[in-house]
């Protein structure tokens, strides 16, 4: 079952998918018509950016859930470890015992095959539940991340007044002025929230 990076991969996308449209409803519809005041092809629109990588680095929530996530999908994959080399050791003396003519019976050579295979379904079994517990743990994650930068955000542009709170990741975005980036605001706002959060428990 490989989970390699299964932390970075969906949260990120989850982050990158979660709010970052307009964050108050000043940002100008599409049929509006233009002020007369204003030359056309200007705009007043308050844009800011987040850059995700930092986010998934800083914000203390996500290095925690990070560990447990990482946690869960190492049990995981050394339970399947031990079942599958089980498995192997049970089909290879079957081989060997059935080349050795080691049954009684061919009944009781069958037997032991269909206890095999029965052995392999079993594993297909864990490794399918096992699976989908890791990706339940995962959307779980995402949706607490999701719903924490979006309720930060929410009183953050309070005062802020953004029209639009852009993420910014890797070179999705191939210019942004740095008086722009608010991200260091984010992480230390989400962080301070989360530590009282966690101190009320």
């Amino acid at each position: 079952m490989n989970k390699k990076n299964i932390f970075r991969t969906l949260s990120v996308a989850a982050f990158s998918a979660v709010m970052f449209t307009s964050c108050n409803n000043s940002a100008p519809k599409m049929d509006e018509k233009q002020d007369a005041a204003q030359p056309a092809g200007t705009t007043d629109m308050k844009i800011a950016f987040v850059e995700v990588d930092s986010i998934m680095s800083q914000y203390k929530f996500c290095k925690e859930y990070s560990i447990e996530l990482q946690k869960k999908s190492n049990n995981a994959r050394n339970t399947l470890s031990a079942k599958e080399k089980q498995l192997q050791t049970a089909a290879a003396n079957f081989q060997q015992k059935l080349q050795n003519n080691g049954f009684s019976s061919r009944q009781e050579a069958e037997s032991v095959q269909a206890a095999i295979q029965r052995q392999g379904q079993a594993l297909q079994e864990l490794q399918n539940r096992l699976g989908s517990e890791l990706d339940t743990e995962t959307a779980k994650f995402n949706a607490a991340l999701r719903d924490s930068i979006q309720n930060f955000l929410k009183d953050y542009n309070k005062t802020k007044k953004y029209d639009l709170i852009i993420s910014k990741a890797g070179d999705n975005i191939l210019y942004a002025d740095k008086r722009h980036d608010i991200t260091m605001d984010v992480i230390n706002g989400l962080n301070n929230r989360y530590k009282a959060k966690v101190e009320k428990k």
